[in-house]
């Protein structure tokens, strides 16, 4: 019974990380949020980490009433035989679902320090109200949010540009220029 404990215990401790074909570790969190070393869009950089940002489709159901026959009006304008309607109710997408790939710090995930500081960073600037503790929590992570929903951005993880917006991130436009900024 004790061993079944610490087994499930343990199973708890990596539910959503994961390891796809190849060796790339992958963390999907509560959210939805998936944050990737090794993988991620197209021209990913094997040593860059990525996130993914889903926003579903935006299906909408529409109801119409369609003529099928007309009225019958007489010459004096009495109705012999009112208007024949079917309704057509169908499905339509408003927004299509998007995935957008982008570049995030790898240490955002699982450095402490760094996440302290971003903990501190947010709070200055009015996103985060908790404690300083260097773990991603949920409360961090709506945050960061908060923070690149202006942006176009619905994630909870925290991309680049969030990061160098926020002092965190150092912009090295030679390293960019060779596909190794970040």
């Amino acid at each position: 019974m004790k061993a079944t404990m610490i087994l499930a215990a343990s199973l708890l401790g990596l539910a959503g990380c994961a390891m796809t074909g190849g060796g790339i570790s992958e963390l999907v969190d509560r959210d939805g949020t998936i944050v990737t070393r090794g993988a991620g869009p197209e021209d990913a950089r094997a040593d860059a980490c990525y996130a993914q940002d889903v926003t579903p489709a935006i299906i909408e159901t529409v109801t119409e009433q369609v003529l099928v026959q007309p009225p019958e009006i007489a010459s004096d304008g009495t109705v012999r035989a009112p208007a024949i309607f079917r309704t057509d109710t169908r499905q339509a997408i408003v927004r299509e679902r998007r995935e957008i790939w982008f570049e995030t710090p790898c240490s955002a995930e699982d450095d402490p320090d760094f996440i302290a500081s971003l903990q501190r960073a947010l709070t200055a600037r009015g996103h985060y109200t908790g404690p300083v503790t260097g773990q991603m929590d949920m409360r961090t992570r709506r945050a960061i949010r908060e923070l690149q929903l202006p942006q176009g951005l619905n994630s909870g993880a925290l991309s680049l540009a969030a990061a160098r917006q926020l002092g965190l991130a150092v912009w090295d436009p030679e390293a960019a220029s060779r596909g190794q900024d970040g």
